[in-house]
């Protein structure tokens, strides 16, 4: 089902499907793609609340800009209308930046986060790129890199309808804009990374070369208590990639964890 909610002066389109414990996902720099295996295998198990981020589908950019730290109070203040409580917060790509961020600020409506081959955070020295400029790379050299299987990725824009295709720019300049300057991370977020104090799983895809596994072992030093597992067969979208593994690690991980 998808719905419309208008806070804090901004309006959010959201999926929100099963029943359970609810957990609340922020999609990735590519989107929300609702219609892949991943939500409904959620589904099975929760009350999955899916925003599309300002800037993609029907939600409009918050007073035509919007930062990482814009969206961060945005869905704190969602959880707080749609009274979340012991929910799962679960980031992939940019939205696992964003759900980091949520954290350092407030874990109060949250038991356990879950952050998917997240940007975000600067692991290396100001000379070494620790995530790939997804910006100026060809296609074919960005889907080699995001996609262990790159065929996966593939997407035939000649198909698609103008509303589909002005969607997906959107969505482009949105996540351009989110992370333009510095490159996709916040250089102040690693330090207050240890205010997360809930139960935090990083999974990674095996074969990530846009941020790859050595990046996500930085994530896991600098959150107390924080398990690095890899998910083989899966580059920088494990959930869409290898969705059910996926899903089957997420729920080994919150159903355990205290």
């Amino acid at each position: 089902m998808t719905k419309t909610i208008s806070l804090s002066g901004a309006t959010l389109e959201f999926v929100e499907r099963g029943a359970g414990r609810p957990l609340l996902f922020l999609h990735a720099g590519e989107g929300l793609a609702p219609d892949k295996p991943w939500l409904e295998l959620l589904s099975r198990s929760h009350r999955v609340i899916a925003p599309w981020q300002p800037g993609y589908g029907n939600s409009p950019l918050i007073d035509g800009s919007g930062s990482v730290d814009d969206l961060a109070y945005l869905y704190l203040d969602l959880a707080a209308e749609l009274e979340l409580v012991n929910a799962v917060l679960v980031g992939a790509c940019l939205g696992g930046w964003v759900a980091a961020e949520m954290m350092v600020r407030s874990t109060a409506r949250f038991a356990h986060l879950v952050l998917v081959d997240p940007l975000g955070i600067k692991i290396s020295g100001r000379d070494q790129r620790d995530i790939a400029d997804m910006h100026a790379l060809p296609r074919a050299d960005y889907l080699r890199l995001s996609w262990a299987d790159p065929a996966k990725g593939e997407v035939d824009f000649t198909q698609m309808p103008e509303s589909e295709l002005a969607a997906i720019a959107r969505g482009r300049e949105a996540f351009a804009l989110y992370g333009w300057k510095p490159y996709m991370h916040n250089p102040r977020l690693k330090r207050w990374l240890h205010r997360i104090d809930r139960p935090t799983l990083l999974l990674w895809g095996a074969e990530d070369r846009i941020v790859t596994p050595a990046y996500g072992e930085g994530w896991r030093q600098a959150i107390p208590g924080a398990q690095l597992e890899i998910i083989p067969q899966a580059g920088h979208f494990p959930h869409w990639e290898q969705p059910e593994m996926f899903v089957e690690r997420l729920a080994a991980f919150v159903g355990t964890s205290g």
